[in-house]
């Protein structure tokens, strides 16, 4: 996604940097799992608060938590659990970048974003949690 036509790296880096926060959204996307790739019919999608992922790169591979905040401004995704010390002991995040996670687990309380899924997917979207109110009744 680039806002510029250019082809010189330069350029296209400070588009990335300069770049509004609404259609850096876009910019801040992490692949589907293989079974939610099946189920949905799409291969990636933003990164939002709420979801559940696993980092794939780096020092913390494996691990997996819920999205507790996501900084569009510098591609950054905070998950639960992955936090370390500072110099005066207190507990901060661990920043990690969006395309090192992969999404396990979507947070479909969203309309638009139920509604994003089914344009790219060309299926109607139910959320888990509705299926299973729906078969308590």
């Amino acid at each position: 996604m680039s806002i510029t036509s250019s082809i010189h790296p330069k350029k296209q880096r400070k588009s990335l940097f300069n770049m509004p926060k609404h259609l850096r959204k876009k910019v801040i996307s992490a692949p589907l799992s293989e079974e939610l790739r099946n189920k949905y019919n799409v291969r990636s999608l933003p990164v939002k608060a709420g979801d559940t992922v696993k980092v794939v790169r780096g020092d913390n591979a494996g691990k997996e938590g819920k999205v507790t905040r996501v900084n569009r401004g510098k591609g950054w995704v905070f998950i639960e659990g992955l936090t370390r010390e500072k110099a005066n002991g207190t507990p901060t995040f661990i920043p990690i970048h969006a395309s090192k996670v992969v999404i396990t687990k979507l947070d479909l309380k969203d309309k638009e974003r139920k509604a994003m899924i089914e344009r790219a997917s060309g299926r109607p979207v139910e959320a888990e949690e509705e299926k299973k109110e729906g078969e308590k009744q």
